[in-house]
């Protein structure tokens, strides 16, 4: 990514390792990973197994999953400012200018119009009429798509909540009609959990609903 020719070359060292300082923030912030590993951590919660599968596991999937995702935003960042950068025709202030636009392009699909519209109240502006994924400010975008990828987990999780807790209703009442009241609840219904899971094939649905439910 550096030319040794460049009288720049200082500067665009600088920025560079700037750039993979934040990498893991902006991988967090502006891509979908933040959407998966919550769902994914209130799954487990939902089930009842706080390490199993272990962290590595479940951050890994949500990687993979991220870079499933997110390949057609970064193609396209790939053609309208890696390659021009490479070959010499922009400056690295054009390509990081242009590469921002298709993330802002992607994250602007995903954010409710409530979330946009709080920030954009917050920092005094309003909506753009035209090409807002230019116009808006990155300041202002990733902000209103962190809160809104939020609550859209959180939404998810619930609804995964619902069958995992109907299981442990049933076991509980049923352990208290017969009076076994020494014999944990959650012990019980574990199992049959995980058996639900697997026999819906949980984590291909899983995996699938997160995947669609993306507007890429």
């Amino acid at each position: 990514m550096l030319d040794p020719n460049d009288t720049n070359g200082t500067l665009d060292l600088v920025l560079l390792i700037t750039v993979l300082s934040l990498a893991p923030s902006i991988l967090i912030m502006m891509t979908s990973f933040t959407r998966i590993i919550i769902v994914f951590s209130l799954l487990r919660n939902a089930m009842g197994i706080q390490q199993t599968p272990p962290n590595q596991v479940m951050i890994g999937l949500a990687l993979f999953l991220s870079l499933f995702i997110m390949s057609p935003t970064l193609a396209k960042v790939n053609d309208v400012a890696y390659k021009p950068y490479k070959n010499g025709e922009i400056s690295t202030v054009e390509a990081a200018k242009r590469a921002v636009v298709p993330m802002k392009e992607f994250m602007l699909k995903q954010t409710s119009n409530e979330s946009m519209q709080f920030f954009l109240d917050l920092a005094g502006e309003e909506m753009p009429k035209e090409n807002p994924a230019e116009n808006l400010k990155l300041e202002v975008v990733a902000p209103a798509y962190i809160i809104s990828e939020i609550k859209t987990a959180f939404t998810i999780g619930f609804l995964l909540y619902i069958p995992f807790l109907i299981i442990d209703i049933v076991v509980s009442s049923t352990l208290m009609s017969m009076g076994i009241i020494m014999l944990s609840p959650a012990m019980i219904s574990l199992p049959f959990k995980i058996l639900l899971f697997i026999l819906v094939d949980g984590w291909q649905l899983l995996c699938g609903a997160l995947v669609k439910g993306f507007n890429l």
